[in-house]
Parts: C-alpha cells; sequence; structure tokens
C-alpha cells in the first residue's frame, strides 16, 4: 500500500509477536506483561487464558504476545473462581465448581505468579506500619492462593507452576508456606473449605519437585545466575500426584538440574553507552544530594541503607529491581563518570531506561526492543513486578523433555 520495505519493516516491528505453539494449552494467571508465559510458548505451548487486573500491564502484555483467536483475558480471577448470583450471592458448592469447570478452559499447563506483596519483606513491613494485615489474612490478595486451588481442584491440569517471592518460605514463622504445601499435596482434604461442602468427586493432589531440600532450597531461584540482577524468588514446579507416581517423576525432575549459562549477560551487554542516554534519566543535583544525605545519615546509624551504584562496564550485580523504582531510581543507579560534569566533588549518576530495565529482565537481548507502549513511570511499576524471563526459561527447558509423556500419561 505504498510504505517502504524499511517503512514496513519498522510497522511490523511494532507489532506482539506470535510465539504459541500447539503441543500443550495453559492458562497464564496474575500475568503482569508475561514474564513466565514467554518461555513457554517457546517450548510449543498455546496460552487460552490470561488474568491480569492491570489495565496497563494487559496493554504491554497484548503489544508483545500475540495471541490466538480462541484466547481470552480475565482481569479479575474471582469472577471465576468465586461467582455470585442475580442478587450477588455467593454461589458455592458443587454449582460453584460446575462454574469453574464451564468459564475456565481446559488446560494441561497452569501458570500463576500470584500477588508476592502480602508476603514480601517490603510488603509485609509497609502493611505492618500502616495497621494492615498481610499474608493470608489480606483480603485483597492474600487469599488468591485458594483461588489457584480451586481451578486445580476442578481441573486438574497435568503440571502447575507457582512463583513468589523468596519471602514465602519464611512468612509468619513459616506457617504461610506450611499452608500451601498441605493444600497443594492434599487438595481432596481441604474441599469443604475451598467450596464450603464436602467432596463431589476425588480431587488429586499434586507433587512438588524438591519440596523438603533446604540450604541450599533449589527451589529458591537467584536471577543473577541469568543476568546481573541480585533476584530471588521461590518456584514450585507441580505434577498431579496420580501422574508423577506412576512416571516416578521424583527421579526425573529436578531442580538442581536446571540449565545455568556458564557465562552470563553482563551489565555491559545491557546497558546503553551513557552518552546515548536521555538526560532526563540523569538524576536532578536535588535528588542526587538526597539520596547521599540518606545514605549517609543512615551509615552514621550502622545501617546498611542507601542507593546502589554500578558501572556499565564492570561485572557488578544489581541489587533487585523493584517497582517503586520511578520514586528515585535508588536501588539500581548507573555511574556516569565517564560523561557527568562534576558537582560539589561529586558526579550525577542515572536511572536504567525502560528498555534497559527490559534487557535486565531478560525480556529482550541488546540488540531487540520489547515494545512499552505506557509511561516510564508505569513501565517501571510492570518490570519490578516482573519475573527474570531466563530462570524460567530453564523450568521450561528442564519439562520439555517429559510434557508429552506427561500428557499421554495424563490420558491414560
Amino acid at each position: 500500500n505504498g510504505l517502504s520495505f524499511m517503512e514496513s519493516q519498522l510497522l511490523e516491528a511494532l507489532l506482539p509477536k506470535r510465539i504459541d505453539g500447539n503441543k500443550f494449552k495453559f492458562v497464564d494467571l496474575f500475568a503482569g506483561i508475561g514474564g513466565i508465559r514467554k518461555p513457554f510458548s517457546k517450548i510449543g505451548g498455546k496460552c487460552v487464558l490470561t488474568c491480569e487486573w492491570d489495565d496497563y500491564a494487559n496493554k504491554t502484555y497484548s503489544a508483545n504476545w500475540k495471541s490466538e483467536e480462541d484466547h481470552s483475558f480475565v482481569s479479575d480471577i474471582k469472577t471465576i473462581t468465586q461467582p455470585t448470583n442475580s442478587s450477588g450471592v455467593a454461589i458455592d458448592g458443587i454449582k460453584q465448581s460446575e462454574y469453574i469447570n464451564k468459564v475456565m478452559p481446559s488446560h494441561d499447563l497452569l501458570l500463576a505468579g500470584f500477588p508476592c506483596q502480602p508476603f514480601s519483606i517490603a510488603g509485609v513491613s509497609k502493611k505492618n506500619s500502616l495497621n494492615r494485615t498481610h499474608g493470608f489474612d489480606c483480603e485483597d490478595q492474600g487469599q488468591l492462593f485458594f483461588d489457584i486451588c480451586r481451578i486445580l481442584s476442578v481441573k486438574q491440569p497435568a503440571i502447575a507452576i507457582l512463583e513468589n517471592v523468596k519471602n514465602l518460605k519464611s512468612h509468619d514463622k513459616g506457617n504461610t508456606f506450611k499452608v500451601i504445601k498441605e493444600f497443594l499435596t492434599n487438595l481432596n482434604d481441604h474441599q469443604e473449605i475451598l467450596f464450603k461442602s464436602h467432596n463431589f468427586k476425588p480431587v488429586n493432589g499434586y507433587w512438588i519437585a524438591n519440596l523438603d531440600d533446604d540450604k541450599p532450597d533449589p527451589k529458591i531461584i537467584d536471577g543473577q545466575l541469568f543476568t546481573p540482577q541480585h533476584r530471588e524468588r521461590i518456584v514450585l514446579l507441580c505434577i498431579r500426584d496420580d501422574i508423577a507416581k506412576r512416571m516416578s517423576l521424583e527421579n526425573k525432575i529436578d531442580l538442581r538440574n536446571i540449565d545455568i549459562p556458564k557465562q552470563r549477560a553482563s551489565l555491559e551487554d545491557i546497558l546503553d553507552p551513557n552518552a546515548e542516554v536521555d538526560k532526563k534519566y540523569t538524576l536532578s543535583p536535588k535528588l542526587w544530594d538526597y539520596l547521599i544525605n540518606y545514605a549517609n545519615k543512615h551509615k552514621a546509624k550502622g545501617n546498611g541503607f542507601g542507593f546502589g551504584m554500578v558501572k556499565r562496564n564492570s561485572k557488578d550485580v544489581t541489587r533487585t529491581l523493584s517497582a517503586r523504582y520511578y520514586k528515585d531510581g535508588s536501588e539500581i543507579l548507573i555511574n556516569q563518570e565517564d560523561i557527568a560534569e562534576q558537582i560539589n566533588g561529586r558526579y550525577r549518576p542515572r536511572r536504567m531506561t525502560p528498555q534497559e530495565c527490559a534487557r535486565l529482565m531478560g525480556f529482550a537481548e541488546k540488540k531487540e526492543k520489547f515494545n512499552i507502549p505506557v509511561s516510564d513511570t508505569r513501565a517501571y511499576k510492570q518490570f519490578g513486578n516482573s519475573v527474570v524471563v531466563p530462570v524460567f526459561e530453564s523450568i521450561a527447558k528442564l519439562l520439555k523433555p517429559h510434557i508429552s509423556e506427561i500428557l499421554k500419561e495424563e490420558k491414560s
């Protein structure tokens, strides 16, 4: 239609990429911008449902991952798992189970990076300071784990992969993780809690890879094994118990065997040259002075609070990128002494750009461009709430040789 080849190529680069296969079906719950979806689409999975409540995250998700026609988006998972009648009264028991079975598409694999704020160290501290409940007592987010259990009970997918912060394991002196372990492995015993009714039919629980391993715990994976960012997350790789037993998967699937690169990307592979970065990402003199004074004040008190500075041409590993990065960038500041003007004997650093954040999280390599259709502030929040994509690429690779056999066993 009159476009040059270069123009058509630039236009095509703006469109979401089709990455789904047709070897198995999966659902992507609490999906964020699709960090867990991408690896499982790449090994042949087809996403049939995405759940994400944040409209802006949905924009970024849709701008990067093209879904098939039978795919659906859901904002609130509770519209599926906790239905109500026309009068707004909760439906429970067999009717609740039947509704979930009808509305939730059948799938072989369930992915869920369920909200971590009720369990994270920062989230718990903030809620305590505001006199708010956390963990399972947080009604908005803490209860969503049980919605996952309702779906697992009704749809009984062969595989489930759940992700959360490292602190999930130690939250509430270990009681939170004890409940999670008990529900997943013994789903049948908890149907009355989940559906306010006795069992309608036998329900299989789930075997969890490396469940009882500890110190070091293979379920807790640090992103710095794959990208130069310290980011520890717990991964629960669950196989339906009847399948795991028949296939003796406890002897075949071990998180200690995930594929870790011999040489991971460096900051120089991720960060653009300082001279090429827009000056708007350089901290203002006022903000830089504030961060220095803040760090000095806490250092004098013997605290470790302060900013995290790295150099682009170094072997440094950054601190964990957080959803609050847009506020001051303090956890990851990029040294600019090669170009910045010196003020009062100090060089002003800069924040990472959103595209650099995309690379640090493993969404793209340096020569690629991740589509970011939202403001910088929202992009920082989205990347700070996301996962390190190569971590889940390693999980997908670990599962890939077994998926076809697991699905055959499921249908036998």
